[in-house]
């Protein structure tokens, strides 16, 4: 089928994770994506082993401190529907390709700013990395055990998830504006704004009285013996979410718990019954059922998982697993 993104150029500005991230999901959705890197750069991941870096119609090295290079992005820009950059506020309009200028020159140009801390504010020049910004969102002090530091969810909240994802969300709903109205736009996308907005739901359990600010004492966050993980004879883990009293039923039965779900010995139980047996005997006995669970894979497994190779959740198009491109697109 025909790609859902056919038709949109992008120009991308290379930096750090979250902005290429972006341009790989527009890539991976069918948009001509020229990839622009600054002469020089040296990864520590082989391009050839850069997910990142797929999709991409072309690759350039460019010097941007050299005027013909300026004048190149600039001239890539006048055909482009939008631009994603990823530096620090400023940098792009030191370089002669600020928005002022590029939009000037192409009035539809959608112009994608990634930072951590936005644009303006007292934080917007400093540095920073994903852990910095869950931090100052309130989104890490959620995540963790009761009497423990703060857990990093590795980089997945603030870089890709609050900072990637949500750009390239904003640059087709700009487009989108743009074909409607023939104006383009400047997109503020702070990687602290998204990771804040993805703990919208915890707010609103915050505001109703359903959410203690205290880690580990939540339904969601470790609280709740029937939300969370237990390990197994082998030394591996299994994870139980059976939230719902239907689904803690179908649980119980097929453990034959004596607990009921707001038991306190609920988790003691649960920690032996897991320790008595390998990982597979709890699959065997749970997974496919309505008991909310789940075993813990690391990543070689996750991608020999035969739910995930029956869907193609993973590919080995360059010799290695890597994720697939998501959300899916069926004619209909």
């Amino acid at each position: 089928m025909t790609q859902p993104l056919e038709g949109i150029r992008i120009v991308e500005l290379a930096g750090l994770a979250p902005a290429p991230f972006a341009a790989m999901m527009l890539a991976d959705h069918g948009a001509e994506v020229i990839r622009i890197e600054r002469a020089g750069t040296i990864s520590p991941i082989p391009p050839d082993k850069d997910i990142l870096r797929r999709g991409r119609a072309d690759i350039l090295s460019l010097d941007l401190k050299q005027p013909g290079d300026v004048a190149r992005v600039r001239g890539l820009a006048r055909e482009a529907d939008g631009l994603i950059e990823g530096y620090r506020p400023g940098v792009m309009e030191r370089l002669g390709l600020g928005p002022e200028i590029l939009c000037a020159e192409n009035p539809r140009l959608v112009y994608g700013r990634m930072t951590g801390f936005g644009q303006d504010g007292p934080l917007a020049q400093a540095a920073g990395h994903d852990l910095n910004y869950l931090a100052l969102a309130g989104n890490l002090a959620t995540y963790g055990r009761a009497g423990a530091p703060p857990t990093p969810p590795a980089n997945a909240v603030g870089d890709f998830g609050g900072g990637g994802m949500m750009l390239a969300f904003a640059m087709l709903a700009g487009i989108l504006s743009a074909r409607a109205t023939g104006r383009g736009t400047v997109i503020d996308c702070a990687m602290i704004d998204g990771a804040a907005l993805l703990a919208a739901q915890i707010w609103s359990l915050r505001a109703a009285g359903l959410w203690r600010d205290a880690r580990g004492a939540n339904l969601l966050d470790s609280g709740a013996p029937f939300y969370d993980s237990y390990e197994c004879a082998d030394g591996k883990w299994v994870t139980v979410a059976a939230l719902e009293p239907n689904f803690f039923a179908i649980l119980k039965a097929r453990l034959g718990l004596a607990s009921d779900q707001r038991d306190p010995g609920l988790r003691d139980e649960l920690a032996r019954l897991f320790a008595s047996q390998p990982r597979d005997h709890w699959c065997g006995l749970l997974e496919g059922s309505d008991a909310c669970f789940a075993p813990v894979l690391d990543m070689a497994e996750a991608s020999a998982h035969p739910h995930n190779v029956a869907r193609a959740t993973f590919t080995d198009r360059s010799g290695f697993p890597e994720p697939a491109p998501a959300p899916r697109f069926k004619e209909i």
